[in-house]
């Protein structure tokens, strides 16, 4: 029988959400709440991997299971689970679902603020620069004219193609905070972190509209700027069908 479970978690302790050689990561420490409460442990299959430091609201993983999974377990799982991972449900879904190829769309928020604060200093970017909203969003609306976001996405990365479909791209503001909402059918290695971090320099007046847009129709690996941290991001929906 095929599960999925739907995670939330604070990544600034962790080396990412896919399990790996070097650190902890958010995948590890599930397989070993599931090891500990059941002795043995599911493969995990991810529907988004989130970068060191980056955050979730809400992330998927599915998984086979051998009996019904009883949602009075859940508790217990995250008794053992360290505080910044949460299990917020597991679903009995089709046996062909999968977490990653069946989602439609994935939505992230990258937050920067103006002032320090030390609340905030591990979800959002310290970034004490005047900034216009206007000329921000006139960028993000642009984004979203183009399919190739090559520009965008760190070098040396494997994909088929460069393209993604831009369903969401704006900036709101509130108060002192800087909100950039994303959302697209799929995303590049480093790509949110690469949009927002150009489009802070539009915001901030050093990088003229048009040679933004000249960045974007380079389309090549690693043009853009990418100095964005990670622990402003955070993935915040993983939309499926009928969800």
């Amino acid at each position: 029988m095929r599960y999925f479970l739907e995670v939330s978690y604070k990544g600034t302790r962790y080396s990412g959400f896919q399990i790996q050689q070097t650190g902890a990561t958010i995948q590890g420490e599930i397989e070993k709440a599931f090891t500990i409460f059941f002795k043995t442990a599911p493969f995990f299959t991810g529907s988004s991997r989130t970068d060191s430091g980056v955050h979730a609201y809400q992330n998927f993983f599915h998984f086979d299971w051998d009996r019904d999974f009883d949602s009075k377990w859940i508790y217990n799982l995250n008794a053992i689970l360290p505080a910044d991972i949460v299990i917020k449900a597991v679903t009995r879904v089709t046996d062909g679902a999968h977490s990653r190829f069946d989602a439609l769309s994935r939505s992230y928020q990258y937050t920067v603020y103006q002032f320090k604060n030390a609340f905030l200093t591990d979800t959002a970017y310290f970034y004490p620069y005047p900034l216009d909203l206007g000329l921000m969003n006139e960028a993000a609306v642009l984004l979203k004219s183009f399919k190739d976001f090559s520009s965008f996405s760190k070098t040396n990365t494997q994909v088929k193609t460069f393209n993604c479909n831009l369903m969401e791209s704006q900036w709101l503001q509130e108060g002192s905070l800087y909100r950039y909402q994303v959302t697209a059918n799929r995303f590049l290695r480093g790509m949110v972190r690469a949009l927002v971090a150009t489009m802070l320099r539009v915001g901030r007046g050093t990088l003229p509209m048009e040679d933004f847009e000249v960045i974007i129709k380079k389309a090549t690996c690693g043009s853009a700027y990418f100095d964005a941290p990670a622990h402003g991001l955070v993935l915040t929906r993983v939309a499926y069908p009928g969800s």
